[in-house]
């Protein structure tokens, strides 16, 4: 399935969660920019709290696999579609590279949270949470959402996404409450390949805006 946009897709999913959630209490966060392109049209349906977790993830060189990632809180969380020997291998193989690309992504993680941070756990307490990607190559991204989310009291965990690959939704059946998913693949070929349009803004723009849209919900 191939997607005009990552707006239309959100269109798309917002039909299927609407019904369901129209006078629920829920947060929409979106896991990366395209997914808060994928989190707009949600949010406007359910009149819900848009925001974003800044992610950075690491990745095995020369593997096209995340080893797992960042959050703006400064945890690293492992990827857990890796088995633990795994994870031990790759650590001892790349541990210095992998300590270098941490350092790098909370640098920017820091850079682009300026004062006062960007989610606000307080507009998460309690709710049902929508959690939104623009696409699913594995659950890295997921893993540290989960792990954010952790300590706060929300009331469910449902994930809302166009597209994911089988291994994905298999994590996502074992790790999440409910799953919104148009497409899942077989065969991935990149999160962009599914769009018409990929007019995703940079980081810095896409905070700017997520920012502004906190503001107005305080």
């Amino acid at each position: 399935m191939y997607f005009e946009s990552r707006a239309a897709a959100g269109e798309q999913l917002a039909q299927q969660l609407l019904e369901k959630y129209r006078y629920e209490d829920c947060a929409v966060l979106a896991l990366s920019d395209g997914a808060v392109q994928v989190g707009e049209p949600i949010a406007a349906a359910l009149h819900s709290v848009l925001t974003m977790l800044l992610v950075e993830a690491v990745e095995i060189p020369g593997e096209g696999i995340n080893i797992g990632g960042l959050n703006q809180s400064g945890r690293f969380t492992y990827n857990g579609m890796l088995s633990a020997g795994e994870i031990e291998g790759f650590r001892q193989e790349y541990f210095g590279y992998f300590e270098e690309k941490k350092r790098e992504g909370m640098m920017r993680i820091n850079r682009l949270l300026g004062d006062g941070g960007l989610v606000n756990k307080d507009l998460l307490k309690g709710r049902s949470i929508i959690l939104v990607s623009d696409g699913f190559h594995d659950a890295a991204s997921l893993d540290v959402a989960m792990d954010f989310l952790k300590p706060i009291n929300t009331q469910k965990i449902i994930v809302a996404t166009p597209t994911a690959t089988v291994p994905a939704v298999d994590r996502l059946h074992i790790t999440v409450d409910e799953m919104y998913i148009l497409d899942v693949k077989e065969n991935f070929m990149g999160v962009d390949h599914y769009y018409e349009v990929n007019d995703v803004p940079s980081h810095e723009d896409t905070v700017k805006k997520i920012n502004d849209i906190i503001l107005n919900w305080q």
